[in-house]
């Protein structure tokens, strides 16, 4: 037994002396400091089992703002929300790109576009996400539209009225995965629907799976037949492969011709950019549509009103609904859902964990309100957890309980929220904030909301009996929408 004992004292001893020999300490200014007693990994492993409870526990001990060395990083996190602004107006000093520059050519595969070799790139790049925004936001509407009442029509919308059975994630999955590609990508020549789309989805799947460790920036040659997987993903977006497709959304087509423009850009990095593209449109989409779904059947009371509103819409322009008949929502319409747009954003307050981090420049002084300030060093990020936000009963009343129409007031949207009897700036951060919103976030909500709208007119759809409340699988915090931890059985017919 002391042959075993022994050892394993002396190497925890070793790890203490190593963290406190080359820990890092407090300067005078600075947030209070949790370095954690394992070099490196530092409260890493806390952090990743629980990151809003392990947040608020330390801001309980330490006050509203502290750092962390979380696996190799020093990061400070700020959990007032009224200061989030302070910490979004400092672009010069905290930078997003840094880290979005480092991190996502590890997980896709494709060099770094901020480099010498590709001048002009990453601007270019940036610019392109206007057509996904403002009067361009039309089009794809319009397409996902047909793309989605065409997955549903082939895939679901046949037979009998009989009761079928099948779980959430895998019909938002199937549905919203196959669409969005439709979408943006287009369709293949001679033929409505791609070969292999199963396939795809389930490497999709597999990938997405070791999406965390890979944003951990764990060797993708650790992590078992990934590179296979991702490479095969890849490949599916070679310009050969894709050169037939028509329909392909304006989007991916500025982004095609710019990658044509540098020579030095090979045909697997342009693919390997594709690829991301579609990581970006689905990730995070299908599993804060599994969410929304998952809350209106659940709450019966919420589904009614919602449908009924979807009813009145069509009503209004002379719509009337069956299966055997085709529908397609304006914009114009789909942003008179309140109760509908309502329902979604109470489903991402409660299912979003995303970690929006700026990387200091420089050494420098944040100053947050009054005059209070803490001092950042240079490489350290600085995190905000809006987690902590959506779930703070002093914001939202019961935060733990889905309220369908929490943010509707008067018949119109709820945008005043407060803390500490201050109007709260930011309420909801489910896409990020400031600069580094989320560019893509209104045709997400946009083909939610379509999916939903379609789902509720053609079909009754129950939860069948027997199964425990669905919960959060915290291995994605920090990374957008977390999964279900287990999937929902339901039955479903033709209305």
């Amino acid at each position: 037994m002391l042959d075993f004992v022994l050892p394993l004292f002396l190497g925890f001893l070793a790890l203490y002396l190593l963290s406190v020999r080359f820990g890092r300490t407090r300067r005078d200014g600075e947030p209070p400091l949790i370095n954690g007693w394992i070099p490196f990994l530092g409260k890493a492993m806390e952090f990743g089992k629980n990151a809003h409870g392990f947040l608020a526990a330390h801001k309980e001990k330490h006050g509203d703002v502290f750092t962390v060395l979380i696996a190799g990083k020093y990061m400070t996190f700020i959990m007032n929300p009224l200061l989030y602004p302070y910490v979004i107006k400092h672009q010069k000093q905290l930078d997003f790109h840094e880290f979005s520059d480092q991190v996502a050519p590890l997980t896709f595969g494709y060099p770094p576009v901020r480099s010498g070799k590709f001048p002009g790139m990453a601007e270019h790049i940036q610019r392109s996400f206007r057509l996904l925004q403002g009067d361009n936001l039309n089009n794809l509407t319009e397409s996902m539209m047909g793309n989605l009442m065409f997955v549903f029509r082939q895939d679901y919308l046949t037979g009998e009225s009989e009761w079928r059975t099948e779980s959430v994630y895998q019909l938002c999955n199937s549905i919203m995965f196959e669409a969005t590609f439709l979408t943006l990508f287009g369709k293949p020549a001679h033929t409505s629907r791609h070969s292999g789309m199963v396939t795809l989805r389930e490497d999709f799947v597999k990938f997405d799976t070791m999406f965390p460790l890979l944003i951990a920036r764990i060797p993708i040659s650790l992590l078992g037949g990934t590179k296979a997987i991702r490479d095969k993903l890849i490949n599916y977006f070679h310009p050969q492969r894709m050169s037939p497709w028509s329909n392909t959304s304006g989007f991916i087509k500025e982004r095609a011709a710019l990658f044509e423009q540098y020579d030095s850009m090979g045909d697997v990095d342009k693919a390997a950019h594709h690829f991301a593209i579609l990581w970006a449109s689905v990730g995070n989409t299908v599993p804060a549509t599994f969410w929304a779904m998952y809350y209106l059947v659940t709450h019966p009371e919420a589904l009614a009103v919602v449908r009924e509103e979807i009813h009145g819409v069509l009503q209004v322009s002379g719509i009337e609904t069956d299966h055997n008949r085709d529908i397609a929502f304006t914009r114009e319409q789909l942003d008179s859902l309140l109760y509908l747009e309502s329902s979604i954003n109470e489903s991402l307050r409660l299912s979003s964990a995303s970690m929006n981090i700026r990387v200091a420049q420089e050494d420098f002084s944040l100053r947050l309100e009054g005059e209070r300030s803490i001092g950042v060093r240079k490489g350290d990020i600085v995190s905000l957890y809006p987690q902590s936000m959506h779930m703070d009963p002093g914001i939202y009343k019961n935060p733990e309980i889905y309220k369908f129409d929490r943010y509707i007031e008067n018949g119109k949207e709820k945008t005043d929220f407060y803390k500490d009897g201050q109007k709260l700036k930011y309420y909801r951060m489910s896409f990020g904030s400031g600069s580094t919103k989320c560019p893509g976030r209104h045709f997400a909500v946009n083909e939610i909301k379509q999916f939903l709208s379609l789902l509720l007119l053609y079909f009754d759809v129950e939860v069948l009996e027997g199964q425990e409340p669905c919960t959060l699988d915290p291995s994605r915090a920090g990374l957008g929408i977390l999964l279900p931890a287990s999937d929902v059985q339901i039955r479903y017919r033709l209305r």
